[in-house]
């Protein structure tokens, strides 16, 4: 029965900003805290790659 479970197809972890956490299990708590650990550093990256493009731009437009 178990090596059957192992077919299915995982379910895709996502997260809700304020959504109940009660009734998830401390794996999947792990889960979405490592998900979301992740998001915020592709984030970061994007902002940085903003901030930088538009430095670059107030630069020349400077000048």
């Amino acid at each position: 029965m178990a090596a059957e479970d192992d077919d299915r197809p995982k379910k895709k972890v996502s997260h809700e900003i304020g959504q109940d956490l009660s009734l998830l299990s401390v794996e999947e708590l792990d889960e979405r805290i490592a998900l979301l650990g992740s998001e915020i550093e592709r984030l970061q990256t994007a902002l940085g790659k903003k901030r930088a493009s538009r430095d670059a731009a107030n630069q020349f437009f400077k000048s």
